[in-house]
């Protein structure tokens, strides 16, 4: 085994998915391993786990779960209690996942099977994928993460650690241990539109990493956030996923500690939050 593609945080983008597909096609890579969030955020989580599932069955692709197959779960259950909310501020906040969950309630045991981590052995060489880091799924590595906190993050017993969540693609040697973010496929944060996946060879001198990007039709899936009924669903969260999609900047990240216990309390509704928060993030673009 020489070539291994790496695929994470997929969001419900078909479009962005498709074309890592294509040029997977071209590259022909020995292995394919999808790192968790397939799901959520995006327009057709449905079909992306299909066509990921698909590929897992016919091509032998070997796919984890992330922090957004949790959500989905974690969803599944709670929405049969007889005191799960049908309106206020709870009911809302849970709309975003609401609207994934009835894409893909035929797949939960399906979500349920697959692992939170894989470790292979390529020859001798000690591979681990975890969707964000040892610690839990949703801490994520930042490329420039001091020493100490990077070896609480990773395996040490890893040559090769890789990982994805935070949309931000790196490669990084850390002594012994070549680190890997794989980046988005479908929700980049790193400022650039285009889909990232990456690419490990076997070279003479050991593995190697390289990031790809790909351009996409951005335009299609922002549209399809209306054409699928998802903007019409999940309301006003719909603006800042679209928003997101736009820049390639993360806003929910801000935008959930600034206001999620306002909108909880009843202090200030959804829809009033986020046209807030727009228009703070507008002009704050405007003055840079």
């Amino acid at each position: 085994m020489d070539k291994i593609a790496l695929l994470a945080d997929i969001h419900g983008n078909l479009a962005a998915l498709h074309a890592v597909v294509e040029d997977l096609e071209r590259w022909e890579p020995d292995l394919v391993i999808v790192a968790g969030d397939i799901l959520n955020r995006g327009p057709l989580s449905g079909a992306c786990f299909d066509l990921v599932r698909r590929f897992a069955a016919e091509h032998g692709w070997l796919v984890m779960r992330g922090n957004h197959e949790r959500y989905v779960l974690h969803y599944d259950e709670e929405h049969r209690r007889p005191d799960f909310p049908t309106s206020g501020p709870r009911f809302e906040v849970s709309r975003v996942i609401a609207w994934t969950h009835s894409q893909v309630a035929n797949q939960i045991a399906s979500i349920a099977e697959l692992p939170t981590h894989l470790t292979l052995n390529l020859d001798g060489t000690t591979m681990m994928v975890y969707h964000a880091s040892v610690r839990h799924d949703r801490d994520g590595i930042d490329p420039f993460a001091p020493a100490e906190i990077l070896r609480e993050q990773i395996d040490a017993r890893a040559h090769i650690f890789c990982v994805g969540h935070t949309h931000a693609p790196f490669v990084r040697r850390f002594g012994p241990t070549l680190v890997v973010n794989v980046g988005s496929v479908g929700l980049p944060f790193d400022g650039d539109q285009r889909a990232a996946y990456a690419r490990l060879s076997r070279q003479r001198t050991g593995w190697q990493a390289e990031i790809v990007r790909l351009r996409y039709d951005v335009a299609s899936t922002e549209q399809l956030f209306h054409t699928s009924g998802m903007a019409e669903a999940i309301g006003a969260h719909s603006r800042l996923m679209i928003r997101e999609l736009q820049t390639g900047q993360s806003l929910l990240f801000d935008f959930v500690p600034a206001y999620h216990e306002r909108i909880m309390s009843g202090k200030i509704s959804i829809e009033d939050a986020v046209q807030d928060f727009l228009n703070r993030y507008q002009r704050s673009r405007e003055t840079k």
